[in-house]
């Protein structure tokens, strides 16, 4: 490999790499890339696959195992005509085989306030004026303990 190639794979300089603003939209057009691609493959593959980038004519994408890797290969007609369609000057389709990160969702937390910001609270509601100002400040000492006494 060449030292001028080497240099351009792998990781780079923040600087060697443009602004903020240029990656950014950089990103979110590979973004409604892989979503439109993605639109047009079935239910199962679709959540299996993710469109990785566009280089030199190539479409790449990443697929979780190899069987999913091998249903893309089969659809490689399709995607580079829906890619043709969105206007994409696409040759090929490259994939590659690599476990997809899963995107966990954290249960929401339920905040709970100590009873003396919950007393605060309902003193605030008491001394309000304003209807719905009196249920907001309620609503919100109601996320004191359960098992608080003073409740």
């Amino acid at each position: 490999m060449s030292r001028a190639a080497s240099r351009s794979r792998g990781p780079q300089a923040l600087g060697a790499c443009g602004s903020f603003a240029t990656l950014s939209s950089r990103a979110a057009a590979l973004d409604a890339l892989d979503r439109a691609l993605r639109q047009t493959l079935p239910m199962p593959l679709r959540d299996e696959v993710r469109f990785a980038n566009l280089r030199g004519g190539r479409l790449l994408f990443l697929a979780s195992t190899p069987a999913w890797a091998t249903r893309l290969r089969l659809l490689q007609a399709q995607i580079l005509a829906t890619a043709r369609g969105l206007d994409i000057r696409a040759e090929s389709v490259g994939i590659k085989v690599s476990p997809l990160p899963r995107i966990e969702v954290e249960p929401e937390r339920v905040r709970v306030l100590s009873p003396a910001a919950a007393a605060h609270l309902r003193a605030a509601a008491a001394a309000a004026t304003d209807p719905e100002w009196q249920a907001l400040f309620g609503r919100l000492a109601a996320l004191t303990k359960p098992d608080d006494p003073t409740r």
